[in-house]
């Protein structure tokens, strides 16, 4: 039977997103109906909102959750009624050719619940990257769920669930760092915070933090950044320099852009060292447009990667991150600045623009 529940939708671009009732229809043979605990609020839902995603409004907002299984269909074998899990936007299909050549994290053809949500009054809602968790409850597909440790901290578990999963991936999956190399993070941001925490974990000698902003850059000092670069007011080549300067000329084996406009992007493809590896992982605008002489690409040589949701594959990654955090070998806590309910989920979107925390959790149950 259908049931109504209350969450955040975004009815037009740039309008404040409003708490209102939502209903869920029954599950499909392979659906999942999730009582969502927590739901981190992430710039994607804020690009969603304010229009730069799409324009398949109107949009029920949130996707980085966690929580536990209500209800399942008929089919459904992955989880059970009552299992914690993490919800995931790449839901691996097994049949795509990205799959069947061993691609996995790159599936083209990901799962999602067989029939949409809606207001009350019958109008469908896109749910945000598939999933629309920032409600009592969500209807997504049975692959969707993560099952991970049920002790562990809803605020903390749902993190994986896209932006700090995107950090911890851009270093230990997409660039695939070694021990003793040298990685510097442009932007510390929720996930540029993230890639320096991974960076950590993979063994990097030397981890340089570089943003605008003194609070970020004390918070990538707290997480293990070794060498900090204010970059306020620095031109991309001073930038460089410094990079070289802390990396015996050289430059980093690894750049990470955490940002992902033409600036950072430039900036890391020189601050890196000859044959080095540079990671896009900030999401540009559709507008963004690079130029680099082509003669400069050739000659650095190494490799020009962008990773996607950290290139991760749920099933393998999110359980080992979370062991890690109960381990106290992945400080996941810091990363919760704060925290919100339903009703705060559109003020804590606006909040990001001010950059003044790496995550805001709206907790939900």
């Amino acid at each position: 039977m259908a049931r109504t529940v209350t969450g955040v939708v975004s009815r037009q671009p740039g309008q404040a997103a409003e708490l209102t009732e939502i209903v869920i229809p029954d599950p499909g043979p392979r659906d999942v109906i999730v009582t969502i605990e927590a739901c981190g609020v992430c710039h994607t839902d804020l690009a969603y909102r304010e229009g730069k995603i799409n324009d398949d409004y109107p949009f029920l907002l949130g996707h980085e959750a966690a929580g536990r299984v209500a209800e399942v269909g008929s089919q459904v074998s992955h989880v059970a009624v009552g299992d914690f899990v993490v919800l995931n936007w790449r839901a691996v299909c097994g049949e795509c050719r990205a799959c069947k050549k061993g691609l996995a994290q790159y599936c083209f053809n990901t799962f999602n619940a067989s029939a949409p949500m809606t207001l009350t009054d019958g109008t469908v809602l896109t749910a945000a990257l598939g999933i629309g968790a920032f409600c009592e409850q969500t209807l997504v597909h049975e692959l969707q769920c993560t099952k991970v440790n049920p002790d562990t901290r809803p605020e903390v578990a749902g993190l994986l669930g896209c932006g700090v999963m995107a950090g911890l991936g851009a270093v230990l999956n997409t660039a695939d760092v070694r021990r003793g190399e040298s990685v510097a993070v442009i932007g510390l941001g929720g996930v540029g915070c993230a890639a320096v925490a991974g960076a950590v974990l993979a063994g990097a000698t030397r981890i340089i933090a570089i943003d605008i902003d003194a609070k970020k850059l004390r918070a990538a000092a707290d997480l293990g950044a070794t060498d900090l670069i204010d970059s306020k007011g620095l031109s991309r080549d001073e930038i460089v320099s410094k990079v070289q300067e802390l990396t015996g000329g050289f430059g980093a084996d690894v750049v990470i852009d955490a940002v992902g406009i033409p600036a950072t992007f430039e900036t890391a493809f020189y601050a890196r060292d000859l044959a080095g590896r540079v990671v896009l992982v900030g999401v540009p605008a559709p507008s963004a447009e690079l130029k680099l002489p082509l003669l400069d690409v050739f000659s650095h040589g190494g490799a020009i990667k962008s990773s996607w949701y950290g290139d991760c594959l749920p099933e393998r990654d999110f359980g080992y991150l979370i062991d890690l955090y109960r381990q106290g070998r992945l400080p996941l806590d810091r990363f919760v600045t704060g925290t919100t309910t339903l009703a705060g989920a559109d003020q804590a979107m606006s909040d990001l623009h001010d950059g003044e925390v790496l995550r805001t959790v709206v907790v939900v149950s």
